[in-house]
């Protein structure tokens, strides 16, 4: 495991510590979950782009078109 050192303001510093705290855990596992979130996050993202550089503007547009005659508006 690695150690990983990080500079934040005081007040960010201690509003991480009572969030930890409120969340009962501690501030070394606060900030591996929020790197958890944020990794996935960023993977997901990276797979939805690849996924539509390889598809079909046009094949995208129809199946909008789809959805929306199944779920119409409430304004239509």
């Amino acid at each position: 495991m690695s150690t990983l050192t990080i500079r934040l303001p005081d007040d960010k510093h201690q509003r991480l510590r009572e969030l930890a705290r409120r969340r009962s855990m501690s501030i070394n596992k606060l900030m591996e979950e929020l790197a958890t979130i944020s990794i996935t996050e960023f993977d997901a993202e990276t797979r939805f782009r690849a996924l539509a550089a390889s598809g079909s503007a046009k094949q995208g547009l129809a199946l909008l078109d789809r959805l929306d005659e199944a779920f119409p508006s409430k304004g239509s």
